[in-house]
């Protein structure tokens, strides 16, 4: 028999089981409620947020770059590109088909846009091709009807209207590779790229990339689920980069670079009194532009294995035996330490030797130069008679005092690709070639040659002492940057001073220079025979490769690049000097005969302004 008293107390018992478990769970349910509601409400409004509102980056415009005179030298350019919407396309394969017959393309661009259109949602843009010419562009807007889902979008890339003229000058931009974006990631400047897709390369582009660039801006967008813009919730335009102006003169330039056409080497125009570079050429050059855009692999490698080496700027990287073009610094520190004075008398002869030992010291003259002061030994450029300074002053005060010229030193140039050159001392032939220095190596230094190399900017920049007293100033190639308020103009750059014992030791050498262009022995006489103004100057060939003890030198029947090289460097005017020059010109022969010319030319340019007014009326393509 049953019992129902039983079964209805284990009923209500587990009724009561059961509306305390339903408690329990609306009570857990109602606590993550709560805790996600109120607790977490922010954190998750903010996700929200962040799923349904995106930040797009906004790249800002590139600064434009000028000369001293307000001529363009690096500007932005419009370019073209056809983009396709894919879901606004209703035949998108028939459609790329007709596109590429209309406008003549490369039948492989459709591979690679479908390949292209399978990466990306089908509602954003996808580039069918880029850099359309404008008859191209044209030939689309009239038929553009036909294609919906097409259109043509702009864009600015950089051009640089003088091309190779201004190359290791300017520089260039070209895409961001891994290496510059773990550059920027390390200067905490990535997220200011993150629109960008170029970057300064080279020269002033890159030296001066945070100017130029600017500061990129965003705009907040409203999206839906699957990453469509709804709309526009705030934009923030991003602030252009600023304009710059440089000192150099674009027909000075121009004129430089005619005269170094055909040559391999460098010049430099600069002014000694602020530092300001006028002219810098290297020579043979390229055209940058071929890197804006993305050089092909061919173009590349031809310019990579190019003999003549157009990539390397050969004024502040290329490095030379400074040779004889360094007398007069040396007649000064002479002066300075007492081992001479300006009366000195020194017989020169055919060679010179070091007291106790058989080697030879050859002059350039085979017969000797005979009695001389040191005047005269700059004006001839005797080797003997600075063989013998050397020896007796020692390779620790060279190397101190050539020092103070910028020898061996980073000339402060605002470029990033520039060589220090060699000053060569005791201890860096140990560290170097694990040998001590030797008496015969000080003998090849005191003209200008052993161990010693030097760039053309470095001639430039000592020169600029020696004619400004000792004053010493950083090559600057930035003159000005364009700001809201105007033009704001560099402050001159200067270094410790040379300080003499007597100041008239200056103009003992600046004489001597003189005497080189003026003189009757003069080795420049010829060379700057009736220029209207008077400038000093000193020659310097510099040996490629050493010669045994009695071999002669002949220029014709030396293979070319083991030709000695050319140099020359020079001021004007003498009383009161307006510019410096260096020129070096590689395996070109004798300085005075080869180098000299183009220097008398470059000062003829500055000195004579009509000159550069083109009487043909010939200018530069821009195009």
């Amino acid at each position: 028999m049953r019992d129902h008293g039983a079964e209805s107390s284990l009923y209500w018992r587990r009724a009561v089981i059961a509306f305390m478990g339903i408690v329990i769970l609306l009570g857990v349910l109602l606590a993550n409620l709560y805790h996600l509601q109120i607790n977490e409400h922010q954190s998750y409004q903010t996700r929200s947020n962040d799923n349904r509102i995106k930040v797009l980056p906004i790249a800002p415009t590139r600064g434009l770059i000028f000369d001293r005179n307000g001529v363009l030298l690096a500007e932005n350019r419009p370019i073209y590109s056809l983009e396709i919407i894919p879901e606004q396309s209703p035949d998108l394969d028939t459609t790329v088909d007709e596109l590429i017959a209309l406008l003549d393309l490369d039948p492989e661009v459709k591979a690679r846009f479908l390949a292209d259109v399978r990466r990306q949602r089908r509602f954003n843009p996808v580039v069918l091709v880029n850099r359309l010419s404008e008859e191209q562009v044209a030939l689309f807007s009239i038929n553009q009807h036909k294609y919906p889902g097409a259109n043509i979008e702009a864009y600015l890339k950089r051009f640089y209207p003088y091309r190779d003229t201004f190359t290791h000058v300017i520089g260039y931009v070209a895409r961001i590779n891994d290496k510059d974006v773990a550059r920027l990631q390390q200067d905490n400047k990535l997220a200011n790229y993150a629109a960008t897709r170029d970057i300064g390369k080279l020269g002033v582009e890159r030296y001066y990339e945070d100017l130029l660039h600017g500061q990129a801006g965003y705009q907040e967008v409203e999206v839906n689920n699957r990453g469509r813009v709804i709309r526009t919730l705030k934009y923030q335009p991003p602030i252009p980069g600023s304009d710059i102006y440089l000192n150099v003169d674009v027909a000075l330039q121009q004129k430089a670079q005619k005269l170094m056409a055909e040559r391999r080497g460098a010049a430099v125009i600069m002014s000694p009194k602020d530092g300001k570079i006028l002219a810098l050429i290297s020579s043979p050059s390229y055209d940058p532009n071929l890197f804006v855009h993305g050089i092909s692999s061919p173009q590349y490698r031809e310019l990579l294995n190019n003999p003549d080496r157009p990539l390397i700027n050969r004024a502040s990287q290329g490095i030379y035996a400074p040779a004889s073009t360094v007398k007069p610094m040396m007649s000064v520190m002479g002066l300075n330490e007492g081992a001479i004075t300006p009366s000195t008398r020194f017989f020169g002869g055919p060679y010179f030797q070091i007291p106790n030992t058989k080697r030879k010291f050859r002059d350039w003259r085979r017969w000797g130069h005979g009695w001389m002061d040191v005047y005269r030994a700059i004006e001839i450029s005797a080797d003997t008679f600075f063989y013998d300074l050397a020896y007796r002053v020692g390779i620790d005060k060279i190397n101190d005092y050539m020092s103070r010229f910028g020898f061996g030193q980073y000339s402060g140039v605002d470029l990033h690709e520039e060589t220090s050159g060699t000053m060569p001392s005791r201890d860096w032939k140990q560290a170097r070639h694990k040998q001590p220095w030797y008496q015969g190596d000080t003998i090849s230094i005191g003209i200008g040659q052993g161990y010693w190399t030097a760039t053309p900017l470095q001639l430039a920049r000592a020169v600029a002492i020696m004619v400004d007293h000792g004053e010493t100033v950083h090559p600057r190639l930035l003159h000005g940057i364009k700001g809201p308020e105007g033009m704001i103009s560099m402050p001159v750059s200067k270094g410790n001073p040379i300080q003499l014992k007597q100041d008239s030791f200056w103009d003992v050498g600046l004489s001597g220079m003189y005497r080189v262009i003026n003189g009757r022995e003069g080795t420049a006489r010829r060379a700057f025979a009736d220029t209207p103004y008077k400038a000093g100057g000193k020659s310097g060939t510099a040996q490629v490769f050493g010669l045994a003890e009695n071999q002669q030198y002949d220029h014709a029947s030396t293979k070319e690049h083991l030709r000695d090289n050319a140099l020359f460097v020079a001021y004007a005017p003498f009383e009161n000097p307006e510019v410096v020059v260096s020129v070096v010109l590689e395996n070109a022969g004798g300085g005075s005969s080869h180098a000299a010319p183009v220097a008398r030319a470059l000062l003829d340019l500055y000195m004579i302004p009509e000159l550069l007014q083109d009487p043909e009326g010939e200018e530069q393509t821009h195009e």
